[in-house]
């Protein structure tokens, strides 16, 4: 029987995940602050719909990207040098999340509601949550947002309005953790997008191993000042 959560921000064993539907781990409770970074330290995140519970997920194997693993391909390298663009961080947080719920071809719904998007600008008001972004010609084309607490950085969601504007963001954002010690990126579940990226997937008990040892390292106080802006020749 799946667990009910209470008001205390606590969670069952990661290892108590169903296996179907794969990595289900728990319901109920709420998006406070403490409660997302009490998930988020063990590994667990919120993922629901409209007219849902709120369900926790912790999935096992699970989909991560080591920094130094990073793909970038022939196509993008020329991309990334050749396109004008800026990448800026932390300047439209909750745009980015409205633009990554809005909806998609291939979607029928989108499991950012409303109050989703509510919780994690709190959370980013506070300090832990982040997007970056591209802009092009002073308009927001594309980006990511998500989770970070010490050497760990949790991706959630990314959207192009471009070809290739959300891989912009990643790859300067990867890079940049990198150059600041983050040792683990989580995607949290397969997808050959982030595959062709370098990320894969690793057993449940190396993820939770990683995390307690990430997130025990201290953040550089500067590490969300980035902008960048390229300019071709």
């Amino acid at each position: 029987m799946l667990p009910w959560l209470g008001r205390a921000p606590v969670f069952p064993p990661s290892e108590s995940a169903l296996d179907d539907p794969p990595g289900l781990l728990a319901a109920g409770g709420d998006l406070s602050i403490s409660r997302l970074l009490a998930a988020y330290s063990q590994g667990i995140f919120p993922w629901y719909g409209p007219d849902e519970p709120i369900l926790w997920w912790s999935p096992a194997p699970r989909m991560v990207l080591f920094p130094d693993c990073l793909k970038v391909s022939r196509s993008l390298v020329k991309t990334l040098r050749n396109t004008r663009y800026e990448i800026h961080v932390d300047t439209a947080f909750r745009q980015v999340m409205q633009a990554c719920g809005a909806p998609r071809r291939d979607q029928r719904g989108t499991w950012i509601v409303p109050e989703m998007v509510d919780a994690y600008c709190r959370l980013h008001e506070a300090g832990y949550a982040h997007s970056c972004e591209t802009w092009i010609d002073g308009e927001l084309v594309g980006g990511l947002y998500g989770v970070s607490l010490g050497g760990m950085f949790f991706g959630e969601s990314m959207f192009s309005r471009c070809r290739d504007a959300s891989k912009l963001a990643f790859v300067h954002l990867v890079r940049h953790l990198a150059a600041h010690g983050c040792g683990m990126i989580d995607c949290q579940m397969y997808t050959p997008h982030l595959a062709s990226l370098g990320a894969g997937l690793i057993p449940r008990d190396e993820f939770l191993a990683t995390l307690k040892e990430q997130i025990a390292r201290s953040q550089p106080i500067n590490l969300w000042d980035y902008r960048y802006r390229n300019e071709p020749s």
